[in-house]
């Protein structure tokens, strides 16, 4: 089974971010342009703060008719947040995901953000996991 970590090796290696009193627009154009669906809050420190998701902006800015250019981060961001270690297996993130309700996981490693599994990189790796197995069982039958 494969790990969070493993998983990270085959991702770009930068965290994407914002700080806690950033613009909420500003959060977006970075999701935007990074074509993402979230991003860790890190405070001065580099601690991990909260994380902000299209969820969030959905149902703490668009719902409530903020706008989103003079609302903060730190306002609709989510604070408690579900996270999981290097040494998790993707299948650890699949059951949290599903049961927490939840589609991004910042994966800490003593107590730093060193990056987030999505769902999406999840399925990418189960797909894959299958995919070799596939293979070996059409190798051990053709032989």
């Amino acid at each position: 089974m494969k790990t969070v970590e493993q998983a990270l090796k085959g991702k770009a290696g930068t965290v994407l971010s914002v700080q806690p009193d950033a613009s909420v627009l500003d959060a977006l154009k970075t999701m935007a342009l990074k074509d993402v669906g979230a991003l860790v809050v890190l405070d001065a420190e580099g601690a991990l703060a909260g994380i902000f998701s299209e969820r969030d902006y959905a149902r703490k800015v668009i719902l409530f008719g903020k706008a989103s250019k003079d609302t903060k981060v730190r306002e609709v961001m989510t604070e408690r947040v579900v996270c999981v270690r290097p040494d998790n297996t993707i299948d650890d993130c699949m059951s949290l995901m599903t049961d927490k309700r939840i589609r991004h996981l910042p994966v800490l490693d003593q107590g730093r953000v060193v990056g987030v599994i999505s769902i999406g990189d999840a399925v990418k790796e189960k797909i894959a996991e299958q995919q070799f197995m596939i293979e070996q069982l059409e190798q051990y039958i053709a032989s």
